[in-house]
């Protein structure tokens, strides 16, 4: 028995919408499937603009450059996240300062954030875990009581929902990610969801190189030249192809995920009623998108040992994170804003659990088997 932790999806149109995109002749970035995932990501999510990107890691490096952020400067974010959410503040010369989360939902925990912002405090980046969002009405009082940016890391999060209103609406900018692990894929690839209006024509500029190449293409100058710093941050049109597949079968891939997750929720709560693990928790307030499925066992031994005895019954089940403020990245190019007691303990005892679209019976083999094993 093997059980992958993950294994990409296709709906059965990607190859069809590659060959489209070959056949128009335009396999580069910013063809017509870019635009169509672009404007379908601004429509799902309601954002000013949407740019596709080749990852979510550039989403986020867009947004470091769109805040302005340079030496001296800090944000404010959780330590219990993907590397790419401090490398984007990092590479700008600013520093992350690393807060605690909340034992609930493994969110930043925003009863903390305003103790560790200083007058270098440019912005705040939450991360919604697992796709469950943050407490945002809490982050977004303060965002404006001190005037700060407000950066979404929703690279989990695509779908999901706070008190009714979709994730990656509320940041000034907001990253999400199709890498192939997430709910829907290009293989790799990401977004920036742009809600500043001030902020759109620059942010087109920056996603093209640095050049107001789009404007040339709707002859608005007469030649397009470096305007701003950039890079290369589309994706070919091809990469766009495939994705384009995906979103247009989202219903049906959200549904039977959550099928998915459901499956391991009920599944797991007799465990959790024996006091042998614990579920994910999700707030009233929160719609999530299924995206991960995981299990916080009691003490880093318990979650070690049946991590080492899932593996040897062919089941790949990960942990998640190491957290970013005790790595060697963490340690010297950013800095603790106070206890981080929860994320240590946290990162010691979670274990995520296989969760892919194609799933049939490996849901209840996982469980199963975890219940033999502990």
């Amino acid at each position: 028995m093997t059980i992958s932790f993950n294994r990409p999806t296709v709906t059965g149109k990607e190859l069809d919408y590659i060959l489209q995109a070959l056949d128009n002749g335009h396999v580069a970035g910013n063809g017509s499937f870019t635009r169509r995932c672009n404007d379908w990501l601004g429509a799902t999510v309601g954002a000013r603009r949407a740019f596709l990107t080749h990852s979510g890691t550039a989403a986020l490096e867009m947004a470091a450059l769109l805040c302005g952020l340079g030496p001296g400067d800090e944000v404010v974010m959780p330590s219990f996240t993907f590397v790419s959410t401090a490398n984007a503040v990092a590479l700008r010369g600013a520093t992350p300062v690393f807060v605690d989360i909340r034992p609930d939902t493994l969110n930043i925990d925003e009863r903390l954030i305003e103790a560790a912002i200083t007058k270098r405090t440019k912005a705040i980046c939450v991360v919604h875990y697992a796709g469950v969002a943050c407490e945002m009405d809490a982050v977004a009082a303060m965002v404006r009581r001190h005037g700060l940016r407000l950066i979404e890391d929703a690279a989990q999060a695509l779908r999901s929902r706070y008190r009714g209103r979709p994730l990656g609406s509320f940041g000034d900018f907001a990253a999400v990610s199709f890498h192939e692990t997430k709910n829907f894929i290009s293989g790799e690839g990401g977004a920036l969801l742009v809600n500043d209006a001030s902020a759109v024509a620059r942010a087109e500029v920056i996603w093209e190189k640095g050049t107001d190449r789009g404007r040339f293409f709707r002859s608005e100058v007469e030649k397009y030249t470096w305007q701003d710093l950039g890079s290369s941050f589309l994706p070919s049109d091809m990469i766009a192809a495939f994705l384009w597949a995906q979103f247009e079968q989202a219903p049906s891939l959200s549904a039977r995920r959550a099928a998915l997750w459901q499956r391991y929720h009920r599944g797991f709560e007799a465990l959790e009623r024996r006091g042998a693990a614990r579920r994910p928790i999700v707030p009233a307030e929160c719609d999530h998108n299924s995206h991960l499925y995981y299990l916080l066992l009691p003490d880093r031994i318990v979650r070690d040992r049946l991590l080492d005895r899932l593996r040897d019954a062919g089941i790949q089940a990960p942990f998640h994170y190491v957290p970013l403020h005790s790595s060697p990245g963490g340690r010297t190019f950013g800095r603790v804003g106070g206890s981080l007691a929860v994320t240590d303990d946290v990162a010691g005892r979670l274990l995520r659990m296989p969760l892919w679209h194609d799933m049939t019976d490996e849901p209840d083999r996982v469980i199963e088997t975890v219940y033999a094993l502990l």
